[in-house]
């Protein structure tokens, strides 16, 4: 009689990856998308964010902007712009701040910056339709600033050549520091990070904005390993960023990175949807199709989590499928298994237990094990 299978357990796109996250700022927001599509997130926030109520530098620009007005004020990003209003107002001086800004012409990033504008009873003259600071600046440059005082408001990611350009033009620039970012003050998240991406125990790192990419590559350049990190995120590691700003202080270290061609975060997990599951290992095996993820296989699409040791067996054995490899090699690729070959028995034991399908794996007496790759794909893996 016949009887209906079993179906697989339904699981999101990214169960058995690992991916870490950088981000200060939204970093839950992140962290729960990933995690609704099965990822296991590692966080650790590369920076810090100055509590605006406590910062000097924008108490300081604010202040020499009520007391000097500014003919132009460029707005960045609508949190910024909104930040630093409920700033001035904490301080006593929003009310004037705003009174200063009423008879300064202001161009705005995008919607989003107009809205925050606009909420606050001023009225942006201009915004370009691309989003793009570039385009601004072009704009600012083909009117002539030779003599005006520009308030550019900052937001912690690095606006590449805009204020050098502007001051090269003649123009004096006041920089307004909305959310300045610090190193954090604790480095053990970080350290665990950069320690889990150079052992390849994570499959993608995300980057949402500029510094925190640059404070991550600087920490490990700190502890002696940016080579094993490069190195890791040039090959094995995804490198994935919101946005080409973002990307930035890793291209300039020749790592590839993907971003999203919406650079919001929703759109950047969508990235990983398709980049991790199309990054992975498939390969017929013993009448079975499994998916060799990060920390987990899919056997005939059900998820299958492994042991890290069960995975650096498999890993050895998927680089040759159909081929036998030694118990030499197989203890050599199990992190600090020592010299005991016992522990390659082990660790294979608790692997084919839980992969729950014992053949995927042959035992060749004497000589080691190897994958049961299906005939038919001796052709294609067989040189692998």
């Amino acid at each position: 009689m016949y009887e209906e299978q079993e179906q697989p357990p339904e699981h999101g796109p990214l169960a058995g990856f690992t991916v870490g996250v950088t981000a200060a700022r939204r970093a839950d927001e992140l962290g729960a998308l990933l995690e609704r599509r099965g990822a296991v997130v590692l966080h650790a926030p590369a920076l810090r964010i100055v509590p605006l109520a406590d910062d000097s530098e924008l108490l300081a620009a604010t202040k020499d902007i009520i007391g000097q007005v500014p003919d132009i004020a460029v707005a960045t990003t609508a949190i910024g712009f909104r930040g630093w209003v409920e700033a001035a107002d904490g301080w006593g001086l929003g009310e004037d701040l705003l009174a200063r800004l009423r008879g300064v012409r202001i161009l705005a990033r995008g919607p989003k910056v107009k809205g925050a504008i606009r909420a606050a009873g001023l009225t942006e003259e201009w915004s370009p339709a691309s989003e793009s600071m570039a385009e601004v600046l072009d704009r600012l440059l083909e009117e002539g600033v030779d003599g005006l005082r520009i308030a550019v408001q900052l937001h912690g990611e690095p606006l590449p050549g805009f204020v050098e350009s502007l001051r090269a033009g003649g123009a004096e620039v006041v920089g307004v520091p909305v959310y300045r970012w610090l190193p954090p003050e604790d480095l053990g998240p970080v350290d665990r990070l950069v320690d889990a991406t150079v052992a390849r125990t994570l499959d993608a790192v995300t980057f949402t904005s500029a510094p925190a990419a640059a404070s991550l590559l600087s920490r490990a350049e700190e502890r002696g390993l940016l080579d094993d990190l490069l190195a890791a995120l040039g090959h094995d590691v995804l490198c994935a960023c919101v946005g080409p700003v973002t990307a930035l202080p890793l291209q300039a270290r020749g790592i590839d990175t993907v971003q999203p061609e919406r650079f919001r975060l929703g759109p950047l997990v969508q990235l990983l949807c398709r980049e991790l599951p199309a990054r992975a290992r498939a390969l017929p095996v013993a009448g079975h199709r499994i998916e060799i993820r990060g920390h987990a296989v899919l056997v005939d699409g059900a998820l299958r989590p492994v042991p890290p040791a069960g995975m650096s067996l498999l890993r050895a054995l998927s680089r040759r499928p159909g081929w036998v490899v030694s118990r030499a090699e197989l203890l050599r690729a199990l992190p600090g298994a020592g010299r005991d070959e016992h522990a390659v028995e082990t660790a294979m034991a608790r692997l084919r237990s839980a992969l729950g399908a014992p053949r995927l794996i042959q035992t060749v007496v004497k000589r080691g094990y190897r994958l049961a790759l299906d005939p038919a794909a001796d052709t294609k893996y067989g040189n692998g």
